[in-house]
């Protein structure tokens, strides 16, 4: 084998790489004569199949995949040789087809850029520090007897809170919905699912009132024939249903998994549920703040437009339902966010090679934990990471990206900046 390098870009380099044809001949012939004994094919005996036969059938196959198949060795070999560190699989180059008694392609690609030492010492890095206080808990309580609320029928006028039931039509200059009769819906008043002009006029109406009013559909309404349209709508009331939460007693504690019920030992679990989701945003929060000082502190750094390319589609896929493929626009607007994500990723990871930082297994074992958790069948999640290299590999790095940044935060001149709990994890309703 013979391999020839040259720099085409920043990062971008392109191999020719020639090797005999014979060894695609040979491969070729090996992999036929392994078909001929084992091939099933009808009006033949295992083992008879004639060779011109298999060749007819499976000899362009045979010959593609053993060509791919040096290819991939070949290549490999020679960015060995040449001391260079490939990004993604290369895009390759050739007729297949043999020269002077060589076979001939050419692998172009991005390889990793040579990173800087960071001096994190210079860096100023804003640190958020919060508690769970007894206030939390006492919310997070709450949050979970309205999670449990029954509705019981109320002989009253709808307020902010309860459940109302109501049939409504709705005339737009195009036509009416339904064409006939009406439609029955139903909304908890005040809880946002509602629109405001619908929410606000059925407070203060009873069961069996009528009441008409101008709409105007917002255009993500899930009803087409409504959406972005004004529309003169009739809602009649047919039930008020008032929220009443269950008692904060043995049972509804049971109904958490605290066996013996104890008032103490659940908002024991309830204040260690939210201690535990404080600490991730405040290393999420942490790991944001480290990465965007790495980045702008480095802002010339050459980075592989195919990482960025693939952060920002990455980005751009973030909402949309699975298998969707995002608009070029959106991609085109991602690729700022993309590139600092992927210069941050670098760094943290040169960082980590310097100051011989590798993920801490425990770790590692406490987040796939916490994801599987999550999971009907927390087994099986942990399972299917165990058995999947990927999977295993992209958690070690979110792991490792964690201690990067704790390390970065330890050597660097950090702020500390209090927060409650609600302004980290629940801005709305902070305040």
């Amino acid at each position: 084998m013979h391999a020839s390098l040259e720099n085409v870009g920043a990062l971008e380099r392109r191999l020719t790489v020639r090797f005999p044809a014979t060894n695609l001949d040979t491969r070729v012939r090996q992999r036929m004569a392994e078909l001929g004994r084992t091939v099933r094919l009808n009006g033949f005996r295992p083992g008879k199949v004639p060779p011109k036969v298999i060749e007819q059938r499976f000899g362009a196959q045979v010959r593609g995949e053993a060509l791919s198949e040096l290819i991939g060795k070949t290549f490999e070999e020679a960015a060995t040789e040449h001391r260079l560190r490939p990004v993604a699989n290369p895009s390759i180059s050739t007729s297949g087809a043999p020269e002077d008694g060589e076979i001939a392609y050419t692998a172009t690609f991005e390889v990793m850029p040579e990173l800087p030492a960071v001096d994190v010492s210079v860096l100023e890095v804003e640190r958020v520090r919060a508690e769970a206080s007894d206030a939390d808990v006492d919310h997070m309580i709450e949050t979970l007897r309205q999670q449990r609320r029954r509705f019981d029928p109320a002989e009253r006028p709808a307020r902010e809170g309860d459940f109302v039931a109501f049939d409504y039509s709705a005339q737009t200059s195009e036509g009416r919905y339904p064409e006939q009769g009406s439609e029955r819906a139903g909304s908890v008043l005040g809880s946002g699912s509602l629109m405001q002009e619908m929410d606000a006029a059925m407070i203060g109406h009873g069961a069996g009132e009528t009441l008409e009013l101008d709409v105007a559909f917002p255009s993500e309404f899930r009803n087409p024939a409504l959406a972005g349209k004004l529309a003169q709508v009739r809602l009649s009331i047919a039930e008020v249903r008032e929220p009443v939460l269950p008692e904060l007693d043995a049972e509804f504690i049971r109904g958490f998994g605290v066996a013996d019920g104890e008032l103490a030992r659940f908002r024991s679990e309830v204040r260690a549920n939210l201690e535990r989701e404080l600490h991730g945003a405040l290393l999420a929060r942490l790991k944001g703040e480290v990465a965007q000082k790495l980045a702008a502190a480095h802002p010339d750094l050459e980075l592989p437009k195919v990482m960025i390319e693939a952060e920002a589609r990455a980005i751009a896929r973030i909402g949309l339902p699975e298998g969707s493929e995002p608009a070029v626009e959106t991609v085109v607007a991602a690729h700022a966010p993309a590139r600092m994500r992927v210069a941050a990723a670098l760094l943290m990871g040169e960082i980590a090679r310097r100051n011989n930082i590798t993920a801490d297994g425990k770790r590692v074992a406490e987040m796939l934990a916490a994801i599987a958790s999550t999971y009907e069948e927390p087994q099986r999640v942990v399972e299917l990471y165990r058995n999947d290299p990927q999977l295993m590999e992209g958690l070690r790095n979110r792991v490792l990206e964690d201690q990067v940044a704790e390390w970065v935060a330890e050597h660097a001149r950090v702020t500390d900046k209090p927060m409650s709990f609600d302004e980290l994890l629940r801005p709305g309703r902070a305040g």
